[in-house]
C-alpha cells in the first residue's frame, strides 16, 4: 500500500538522493495524516458526545492535534525544502526537526489536558452510556491508526526523517491509548452502572502515557538540534573508502556537521608519506574529496598531514608509546620527532575517549614516568571524541 502511493503520487520515487523527491514523500506522508486524521476526529467526537465519555473526545481531540501536527510537518518539509541563501547558507533541512520538536509540545499539551479532564470526570462521577456504534468507531480507529504507523514508519525510514518517524511512534502510542478506551467502553457497554468513573479512571491511565510519550520525542527531535553523532555505518563506510587510495596511509581527526538528513559536511585529517610530491598527493586529495562527495552526496574537506614512516627510530618511539597508550584505550596521531641539542621533543595528538577516567595531567605522568631515563620533553595535544 505504501509503495503504491508512492508510486502514484511522486515522480521518480525511488531516486532518495533527489532533495525534490525526499520532499514529495513528506508531503505525501503529510497530506495523508490530515485526512486520515481529520476523519478520525470527526468520528470519535460524534460518538463522545453521544456517550457522553471524557476518554472518547479527550481521544477525538488527539486526532486533531495529529492533524495539526501533519500540516505542521507539511510546512515542515515544505520549509526545510527551501535552497541556501545568506542568512542561511547551509540550507533549511534542520526546519524538519523544529516541526519534529512542534508536535512533540503538541502531544504533551494534549497529556495534561486528557489528565485534566480525567481527573474531574472521575470528581464528577460522570456516567457514560455506550452504544454499538461507539465500539465499531473505535475499532476502526484502531485499525486506522495502525496502518497509519505503519505508513509513517515507512515512508520516515525511506527518506530518513526525523519528524515522521516521530508521528508514527505518536500513532502507535494512539493505538494503545485507544485500545484501552475501548476496552473500558466495552467494559462499560456491559455494566453500565459502575459506582465510580470508569471512563475518567482509563482517561488518566491515556493522559499519563501521551505524555510520557511527549516527552521521550522532544528528546529525539531535540537531540539533532543539539548534535549528535552521525549514523555509525555511514561513517564505516566513508572511513573503508577513504582508506582504499594508495596515498592514503591513515585518518584521523574526523568530524562531521550535519545540517539536515541530507545536509552534511565533514572534515578528516589524511596521512600521506612526508616523500611524497606534494603536488601529485596533493591532486589525489582532491579526487578523493570529489569522488566522496558524489558517491554520498557529502561535503568532504581534507587536511593533508605528510608524515615519516620510514624512519627506523621514529618507528621505534612510536611503538614504545603505542605499548602504553593502547591499553589504555587510548588512539594518537601526528606523531614527530624533533631532536635537538639539549633534549629531544616527542609531539602528537591523543584522541580522549568520552569514557575515559584518565586526566591529561595523569596520562602526561604516565608518558614522563615510562622515558624518565631518556632526555625526552612530550609535547601532546588532547582532541574531544567526535565520531564513534
Amino acid at each position: 500500500m505504501v509503495n503504491f502511493l508512492r508510486k502514484i503520487f511522486i515522480k521518480d520515487y525511488q531516486e532518495l538522493d533527489n532533495p525534490s523527491v525526499r520532499n514529495a514523500h513528506g508531503k505525501l506522508a503529510s497530506i495523508v495524516g490530515i485526512i486520515s486524521n481529520l476523519l478520525l476526529f470527526l468520528g470519535k467526537l460524534i460518538v463522545g458526545f453521544i456517550a457522553n465519555s471524557v476518554a472518547i473526545i479527550g481521544d477525538s481531540f488527539n486526532n486533531l492535534s495529529d492533524m495539526a501536527s501533519s500540516g505542521i510537518n507539511l510546512l515542515g518539509f515544505k520549509i526545510a525544502a527551501k535552497p541556501a541563501d545568506k542568512e542561511h547558507p547551509y540550507g533549511h533541512e534542520r526546519f524538519e526537526y523544529i516541526a519534529g520538536l512542534i508536535v512533540s509540545v503538541v502531544i504533551i499539551v494534549f497529556g495534561i489536558q486528557v489528565l485534566k479532564d480525567s481527573i474531574e470526570a472521575i470528581i464528577n462521577n460522570n456516567k457514560t452510556d455506550i452504544e454499538v456504534i461507539t465500539l465499531v468507531i473505535l475499532g476502526l480507529a484502531i485499525l486506522v491508526k495502525l496502518w497509519q504507523g505503519y505508513f509513517y514508519r515507512k515512508m520516515g525510514k525511506t527518506i530518513n526523517s526525523v519528524s515522521l518517524i516521530a508521528s508514527s511512534q505518536d500513532s502507535l502510542n494512539d493505538v494503545l491509548s485507544t485500545s484501552v478506551i475501548f476496552i473500558s467502553s466495552l467494559v462499560i457497554y456491559f455494566v453500565p452502572n459502575m459506582p465510580f468513573s470508569l471512563d475518567g479512571v482509563f482517561g488518566i491511565a491515556v493522559g499519563l502515557f501521551v505524555l510520557i510519550s511527549g516527552i521521550k520525542m522532544i528528546k529525539e527531535t531535540s537531540d539533532p538540534l543539539i548534535g549528535i553523532n552521525p549514523n555509525h555505518e555511514f561513517i564505516q563506510n566513508v572511513v573503508k573508502d577513504i582508506l582504499t587510495y594508495p596515498c592514503v596511509l591513515g585518518i584521523h581527526d574526523m568530524r562531521c556537521h550535519m545540517y539536515g538528513p541530507n545536509k552534511r559536511f565533514m572534515t578528516v585529517h589524511v596521512e600521506v608519506s612526508a616523500n611524497e610530491n606534494i603536488m601529485e598527493a596533493h591532486d589525489q586529495i582532491d579526487n578523493i574529496e570529489r569522488d566522496i562527495n558524489q558517491k554520498y552526496g557529502l561535503e568532504l574537506t581534507i587536511h593533508m598531514d605528510p608524515i615519516e614512516n620510514d624512519n627506523a627510530y621514529v618507528n621505534s618511539l612510536k611503538a614504545e608509546v603505542a605499548e602504553l597508550l593502547t591499553p589504555l584505550k587510548l588512539s594518537f596521531h601526528d606523531f614527530r620527532v624533533v631532536i635537538g641539542n639539549t633534549h629531544t621533543n616527542i609531539l602528537f595528538d591523543i584522541v580522549l575517549p568520552h569514557e575515559t577516567k584518565l586526566t591529561e595531567n595523569e596520562i602526561l605522568s604516565l608518558l614522563n614516568n615510562k622515558f624518565k631515563d631518556r632526555n625526552f620533553y612530550f609535547i601532546v595535544q588532547f582532541d574531544g571524541e567526535y565520531i564513534d
